[in-house]
């Protein structure tokens, strides 16, 4: 593939946030079961960003600190972890571990924290911490679903109603086509017909369609192909969801208006760790990609000096 696949987490916030129920009845039914779906669900955002703003240990991904309320009518904490890296991670049971002592320490309560694993490793299973000392014994378990898994479970996926067995679908095709620009392209394009055939809604086909776009990723000159063979389906079906002007208008002013909106945090972040910084540095960071913004956002935590911001944005 000539086109780098983005390593952004975002359209995984995204979809995560849009079917937050279809995701926990996706991944992990046993613990759908004891939600009460028609509470209200609270994103946490402010205190998932107390729990981790020093937190060293490894690099996280599309993590989500919600708080719903059991069918008992008692509160429950969950930190869903989508671990998005293709390489598997070293500490990641212990910073799973970290992140539920913290949610402890903060609410009082104690968390569920199931983990989704995008990597391509099928070994790499981790579902607990533990030690074992003299006086002193600890044990750690967590729920995982292995995205890996569901090569075998194709026909199960393809009659699932759920928005997510198509986000499943779209990541498992992502990998197997990385060197094969050509079959992305045609799978591609069958997931994002199937929207259609399945009878998804405009907004169900928008939000699921901005996720397959983005893990599947195609070279310019297939993708050039491709909105011309979107463009004729579409206007074979009379059904303008995607390819319309209004559409594609619209998202391209909200990435941009986001974009603008991130430069000026990370502007005034970064002021307020090193102090002002001269005009050449505050220009690289203007230039950076929404992404990478989004990455510097949580380096700059670690940042004590302009050495540092000069140094991050060298290896950028």
């Amino acid at each position: 593939m000539s086109t780098p696949r983005s390593d952004q987490d975002s359209p995984w916030k995204d979809v995560l946030r849009q079917y937050f129920p279809e995701a926990i009845a996706f991944f992990f039914p046993a613990t759908a079961q004891w939600i009460d779906w028609r509470k209200p669900i609270t994103f946490l955002d402010k205190e998932f960003q107390q729990i981790a703003i020093d937190a060293e240990i490894g690099r996280r991904y599309a993590d989500q600190l919600v708080k719903v309320w059991r069918k008992r009518g008692k509160e429950l904490y969950l930190l869903l972890h989508v671990e998005v890296q293709a390489k598997p991670e070293a500490n990641f049971t212990e910073r799973m571990l970290i992140y539920n002592q913290r949610i402890f320490d903060l609410f009082h309560h104690p968390a569920i924290s199931p983990a989704i694993l995008c990597d391509g490793n099928a070994k790499w299973r981790p579902n607990r911490y533990e030690f074992d000392y003299p006086g002193t014994r600890l044990s750690f378990e967590f729920d995982t679903a292995k995205l890996l898994d569901y090569r075998q479970r194709w026909d199960e996926l393809e009659q699932s109603p759920n928005p997510f067995a198509v986000v499943v679908m779209a990541h498992l095709k992502a990998q197997e086509t990385q060197k094969d620009a050509r079959s992305r392209k045609v799978w591609k394009f069958q997931l994002i017909r199937r929207l259609y055939e399945r009878g998804y809604n405009r907004r169900d086909v928008v939000n699921l369609f901005k996720f397959i776009d983005w893990a599947m990723i195609l070279p310019e000159e297939l993708k050039q192909e491709f909105w011309s063979e979107l463009k004729a389906y579409e206007e074979e079906r009379r059904m303008p969801y995607i390819t319309s002007v209004e559409e594609i208008g619209f998202e391209r002013g909200r990435q941009e208006g986001r974009q603008e909106g991130e430069q000026s945090l990370i502007s005034r972040q970064l002021t307020r760790r090193i102090g002002t910084f001269p005009e050449a540095a505050q220009a690289q960071v203007e230039a950076l990609p929404l992404p990478q913004l989004e990455e510097l956002g949580e380096a700059l935590l670690d940042f004590s000096s302009l050495a540092d911001l000069e140094d991050w944005l060298a290896h950028q």
